[in-house]
Formats: C-alpha cells, sequence, structure tokens
C-alpha cells in the first residue's frame, strides 16, 4: 500500500512560491482567486486536510475542528488569531501556530501614514485636484501635524514599540497606554484617561481580548481631548464603531482613521456586519481596507513561514510558531494515516 500524501488546504489565494513550497511536502488544495471561500467550502475541503494554511477571514471553531479528523495543523499565516478557538483546536489534538513577528514594522508604517493623512487631510486635498479646480496656493485646509503634538500609543507591544519607535523622528511628544508592558526610551507611561485627555493624536495597537473589547467607546470617548485624531490598526472591535460616529458628529473627536473594523471580528456573535454608514460617509474619516501587512515582500514571508510551520507539523515535531500546547502523544497522530 502506498504511504499517505499529506493533503494541504490553502483558503486564500496565495503566492507561488508559497504553493512550490508546499507541494514538496503533500498535495496541496489552494484557493485560485482572490474572493474568500464561505465557511462551508471551506468546511467541506478540510474533512480529509492533514493541514489548513488559514488567513485573516477564516474562522477556525470546535465544529471545524471535531469534523475534520485528519488534521494536524492550522497553521495561520498572521499575527492575531482572535478568531481562532484555541481551546477546541488543543482539545481535538490540532497544533495552531501564526507568524508572530513580520506583520510588526509594516503595520507600524500604516499607522503612522494614517495618522498623517488623517491630520494633514490629504483625502480632502486629493479630491480637490480631481475636481480640476485647483489654481494654486489657497489658504484652506489647514490640519494637525505630528511635530510638537502630543501622540498616545494604546498596546505597547511589539507594533506599539514600533510605532513610537517612528515617531521618534517627528518631534512629537509619545505617550504609552499598557498596563503590562516596559515603556521603550522616549515613552512615558500613562494611564488611558489622563492619556487621551492630553493627546493630539491616539493610536489603537491593542489586540482584541476581553479586556479590550470596545475599550474605546462612549465613556473613553467623553476623556478625548476635544477634536483630538484617533487611529486604529490593533483590532476593529477595540473601537464601538457606534461611539466614534456619535462623537464625530458632535464634533468632540476631530477625526477617525482605521485600517481594521467591527465586522472583522468573525468569531463576536453580535460584530456588525457592516461598517456604519456614519462613519464611511463622514468628512473626517480616513480609511484603508485591511492594510497592515500589505506589503509584497511581507506578505510572500509570511506565507512561507506559515508553510515552515506546516511542515514541521507534518513531520511529527512542534511547529515552530505554535501557540498551543499538545499532550504527547496527541489523537490526531493516530487518525493520519
Amino acid at each position: 500500500m502506498m504511504p499517505h500524501r499529506p493533503r494541504i488546504l490553502v483558503t486564500n489565494w496565495a503566492f507561488p512560491e508559497t504553493l512550490e513550497k508546499l507541494s514538496a511536502t503533500g498535495m496541496v488544495d489552494a484557493n485560485p482567486g482572490r474572493n474568500v471561500w464561505a465557511q462551508e467550502e471551506i468546511l467541506r475541503r478540510a474533512r480529509d486536510a492533514d493541514a489548513v494554511m488559514a488567513f485573516m477571514p477564516d474562522c477556525v471553531d470546535a465544529d471545524l475542528a471535531n469534523q475534520c479528523r485528519r488534521l494536524r495543523i492550522v497553521a495561520c499565516a498572521l499575527k492575531g488569531f482572535d478568531n481562532f478557538d484555541i481551546a477546541a483546536c488543543t482539545q481535538a489534538g490540532i497544533w495552531v501556530s501564526i507568524v508572530p513577528d513580520l506583520l510588526t514594522a509594516p503595520t507600524a508604517e500604516l499607522a503612522v501614514g494614517l495618522a498623517i493623512g488623517l491630520g494633514r487631510m490629504i483625502r480632502d486635498g486629493d479630491a480637490i485636484v480631481r475636481a480640476g479646480s485647483f489654481q494654486g496656493w489657497r489658504p484652506i485646509l489647514y490640519g494637525t501635524g505630528l511635530d510638537g503634538a502630543t501622540v498616545t500609543i494604546v498596546g505597547m507591544g511589539h507594533v506599539g514599540q514600533a510605532i513610537a519607535q517612528r515617531l521618534s523622528g517627528f518631534g512629537c511628544r509619545i505617550l504609552g497606554v499598557d498596563p503590562k508592558a516596559d515603556m521603550p526610551p522616549g515613552v512615558t507611561r500613562r494611564d488611558l484617561a489622563g492619556a487621551l485627555s492630553d493627546s493630539d493624536f491616539v493610536i489603537l495597537a491593542a489586540p482584541l481580548a476581553p479586556t479590550t473589547h470596545h475599550l474605546i467607546g462612549r465613556e473613553a470617548l467623553v476623556e478625548v481631548k476635544p477634536g483630538a485624531l484617533l487611529i486604529n490598526i490593533g483590532r476593529g472591535s477595540v473601537v464601538d464603531e457606534t461611539a466614534v460616529a456619535a462623537a464625530l458628529e458632535t464634533g468632540a473627536l476631530g477625526g477617525y482613521a482605521a485600517d481594521v473594523f467591527e465586522m472583522e471580528d468573525w468569531a463576536l456573535p453580535d460584530r456588525p456586519r457592516l461598517i456604519d454608514p456614519r462613519l464611511r460617509t463622514h468628512p473626517r474619516t480616513l480609511f484603508t481596507p485591511h492594510l497592515g501587512s500589505a506589503v509584497e515582500r511581507v506578505r510572500r514571508a509570511i506565507e512561507l513561514r506559515a508553510a515552515d510551520n506546516i511542515a514541521d507539523a507534518l513531520a511529527g515535531k512542534r511547529p515552530r510558531d505554535a501557540v498551543n500546547t499538545l499532550p504527547s502523544h496527541p489523537r490526531r497522530l493516530k487518525n493520519a494515516g
């Protein structure tokens, strides 16, 4: 009898180099297009898979973990894994791995870009030029710059520290809000309420957890310095988008920029299904469609790292970026043949 050749499911479009690398390990079933597969389609294809490379839109819950009896690893091509039920995967004997560090630099870079874009009204200026009415300098669009401003970073993990490092050359005062992390040089620790009341820019780099869900909601927005600009590159549900829209309408908040949105947080059953239309139409907002890691070189490296984790697991090793711990003899190994 011929030995079993592992089946590897890739749920979203991936680089040719990634598919080539995975093909050396097993038979690859890859999403050929840019459209996201429905959960039902992923479950159907994953039932016979030994490994899954998962992406941001995916959700691995107890139902998938328990129905996919051959599955030995879910290798996430991402850093934040709040859409994945780690406990259910561990119980089912499935490794879960992430890519912990490659996303840091491009995400921090985008955070600074959104802060500058929102503060300097780049969206408005671009619209004036494109409308064909620009005839030279006029005394308009006087915005807010980083030089001389006070900037708060909420969440001082790897991304928050990378943002602080990039801001250090802009001549701004930097405050850090994080009950656990040490503050890097040049960053002053503050509590959330005090930092919000003192800041011209507030950049959210916190992960989604029970303690950070709607961290910036109605109560927190009352503390915000009038006219302050809020930038979210962490997770959508760290912000209560309904409360932010209301604060923009009253003028309590001077602007909102985001790369992440509540509707993306698939694991939250009460998440909104759409971005609040008041945010999409408000003139003092600036949005990008989850481009934090969207640098070609970086995305390729992320996928290749996830492929390394798959190779580890299918070789019977602990994946190098595993976020869970399995028993010495997980039941998946018994069902692999």
